[in-house]
């Protein structure tokens, strides 16, 4: 069974959280292989010297003519073959080696007669303190590998928490919330202590009248004496002209003003600061645009007006019906920029109320004019406000006509309302990304602003519209509305 990480976590703190097992693992183990080592040879060395030092004593007494303790015999049991064959040859050597089952340290030495003296010493308190130590080393390194872990992984969490942040509000805005920010506080600026502060921020310690006149507290070189002040010649302060550089003095200037420092921003900040910077540059181009648009369209509607008007005056004729064609599509282009202006301020308000779908949609043919065949397969009411929907019908059933072929059929599936002309079918683009204002690839004819009108009004509804071409050609445009 796979675990299940939390939503903020992700390859990066996994990747972090094994590279310090891994890296504190090796260090625990090398440190622990130098302490093992050094400890043992420190140990064994001094048992050997032990060992040497009763092997010395135990010659003395054999070549004395002594008894020999009861750790010391001429080749006695247990006495390993390898170091006994080393004393026989006329050298002395060590050994630990294992006797009734206890660990003891053989020390043996030449003799006559081809033998060997061997003193066996007991090894079990050393052998116990190198067992004890190692596993101090494990318990140790156990818990520093731990501590160390827990302390990694909750700061590389910080870290991934942040990324997640950012990647989170870049996809906001990227789905066009242009508000979205990141607000890293790594990133705004660090206040100036106030023992920094300006000198004229601050009133003078030593005049009690600049403490509680603010206006003398502003400016130290006002004169005490207002008499003084109505002729400044008097009272203005000139430079002294002395041999002496010490008295020397000149007009006081204004000290420099403190910047507001900045705090230290990582690499994480750094990226939250360019997102913010970036949406913030988004936004204003975007609100640039549309008040633009909205301004163009506003300032057209009365100098249209009149031009209708003007329009209807003219004698019937060919001429005439040209002109009132041309000004009844701009008219249409002046109120579908107004329409989407509307729409890009996100300031929509629906006006709910519970309409059946099938009824509608017949309206809405009926009221387009046009030979569009209305398919029922399942009626079902919705609660929605019938003039955006309306609207966004109406947009695709005169786009289907305008730039696909008969037959057009309008299908009403439930909640789900398909129209689907046997046209040439939507333009890959627009199948990709959704459409997009007055936009023309290959010498095509553009969608103009009705699929972009429609997209809108489908997402202040809370509906889903998708753009697909059929198997065996013509465009198919879906809409799904939310249903409770």
């Amino acid at each position: 069974m796979r675990a299940v990480l939390p939503r903020w976590s992700g390859t990066l703190a996994v990747k972090a959280a094994v590279f310090i097992t891994v890296m504190c693992c090796a260090l625990a183990a090398l440190l622990g292989v130098l302490v093992h080592v050094q400890v043992t040879n420190q140990t064994v060395d001094q048992a050997r010297e032990q060992a040497l030092q009763r092997l010395a004593q135990a010659t003395e007494r054999y070549e004395a003519g002594d008894a020999l303790r009861r750790d010391a015999g001429v080749d006695p049991p247990g006495l390993p073959g390898s170091l006994r064959e080393l004393a026989v040859a006329g050298d002395r050597g060590t050994m630990v080696a294992d006797r009734e089952g206890r660990p003891v340290m053989w020390a043996a030495g030449p003799v006559d007669g081809g033998r060997a003296l061997a003193v066996a010493v007991d090894y079990g308190q050393q052998a116990r303190t190198i067992d004890g130590l190692d596993r101090a080393i494990l318990w140790s390194s156990g818990l520093a590998i731990g501590a160390t872990l827990l302390v990694g992984s909750f700061a590389v969490t910080r870290v991934t928490r942040r990324l997640h942040t950012t990647a989170l509000v870049a996809r906001r805005i990227s789905a066009g919330d242009l508000d979205a920010r990141v607000n890293d506080p790594r990133t705004r600026p660090r206040p100036e202590p106030r023992d920094r502060a300006h000198p004229d921020d601050r009133t003078h310690p030593k005049d009690p009248a600049r403490a509680k006149d603010p206006a003398r507290a502003q400016d130290p070189r006002r004169p005490k004496n207002p008499a003084r002040a109505k002729d400044p010649r008097r009272w203005k302060k000139t430079p002294v002209r002395t041999n002496d550089p010490a008295r020397a003095t000149d007009p006081p200037k204004d000290p420099p003003r403190p910047k507001v420092s900045a705090r230290p921003q990582d690499e994480v900040a750094a990226v939250a600061a360019a997102l913010d910077s970036m949406a913030a540059s988004l936004q204003g181009k975007l609100l640039a645009e549309q008040r633009f648009t909205a301004d163009v369209a506003h300032e057209l509607r009365t100098p249209l007006t009149g031009l209708h008007a003007a329009a209807e005056l003219l004698p019937p004729g060919r001429p005439t019906e040209l002109v009132r064609d041309r000004v009844a599509a701009l008219r249409t282009l002046t109120e579908d920029l107004l329409e989407i202006s509307r729409l890009d301020t996100g300031r929509e308000r629906l006006e709910l109320d519970t309409e059946r779908l099938g009824p509608l949609a017949e309206r809405v043919v009926r009221a387009s004019g046009s030979g569009t065949r209305v398919v029922v397969v399942r009626d079902v009411a919705v609660e929605t406000d019938r003039r955006r929907l309306e609207r966004v019908l109406g947009n695709l059933v005169a786009n289907a006509h305008k730039h696909g072929r008969g037959p057009v059929a309008l299908t009403v599936d439930g909640p789900v309302v398909t129209v689907r002309d046997h046209g040439d079918g939507f333009p890959e683009y627009l199948v990709a990304h959704g459409p997009q204002r007055f936009r023309t690839e290959g010498g095509a004819r553009g969608h103009g602003l009705g699929l972009t009108i429609a997209l809108g009004q489908a997402e202040v509804l809370g509906a889903r519209l998708e753009f697909a071409n059929a198997p065996d050609g013509g465009a198919v445009a879906t809409l799904e509305l939310p249903v409770d």
